[in-house]
């Protein structure tokens, strides 16, 4: 089972980038409340780097070499709906790579479907994610695309809060889980470049260490 950010200094620079652009918000005194109603003080907020052309480069290029590295030459690429549909689509676009995306239920009219493109009997997919959090949704796209009788070669994320109960149902479901960068080199970053207090790092810290109890 492969779990980890692919380099260290990518995973800093990537880091940067995404608080140079505010996608990751820090709030320990006014956590956000995600969809699984965990209380964070942090938000990310990956959909801003579409915006910014450096930085949305530099994502999709690194992200395009390291799935080159990682996996061989014969697979599809599918982006996660909604926020890895736009990033997934670059990257395939850069690897000249067939290309789908997968809701989190099938449509409600039309053709109902939850996997958008073509997508063949026995294909091998790479699956692109924006975040990883506590892994529901990731692997909800995983059991359509094997519902559809195709192999998950793996994912490739932008970010990952790296939880271990998130990493535990990877392992369990045997899919390789490699992330651009992860919370723990967020922590490294915050206490180096000294962005907010030794309080507060240490409110983050706790955190990361129960979320579901940190209020």
């Amino acid at each position: 089972m492969l779990s980890m950010v692919f380099d260290k200094i990518i995973a800093k620079k990537t880091i940067n980038y995404l608080l140079q652009i505010n996608a990751i918000k820090l709030n320990t005194k006014n956590p956000f409340t995600w969809a699984s109603g965990i209380k964070s003080p942090i938000y990310c907020d990956n959909r801003l780097i579409l915006s910014n052309t450096q930085v949305r480069s530099y994502i999709a290029n690194q992200m395009s070499t390291i799935i080159t590295k990682s996996f061989s030459d014969s697979y599809v690429l599918a982006g996660v709906a909604t926020g890895a549909i736009a990033i997934g689509a670059l990257i395939a676009e850069r690897l000249e790579k067939p290309y789908i995306y997968v809701r989190p239920n099938p449509k409600g009219h039309g053709l109902k479907n939850q996997i958008e493109g073509s997508l063949p009997s026995g294909s091998d997919v790479v699956v692109i994610e924006d975040l990883i959090s506590t892994g529901m949704s990731s692997l909800n796209a995983v059991n359509a695309i094997k519902n559809a009788d195709s192999n998950v070669r793996g994912m490739l994320s932008i970010f990952s809060y790296s939880f271990d109960f998130a990493i535990n149902r990877f392992e369990s479901e045997k899919i390789d889980l490699i992330s651009l960068a992860d919370y723990n080199i967020l922590i490294e970053i915050v206490k180096e470049e000294k962005i907010i207090s030794d309080d507060e790092i240490k409110k983050l810290e706790r955190w990361r260490e129960d979320p579901e109890n940190w209020m």
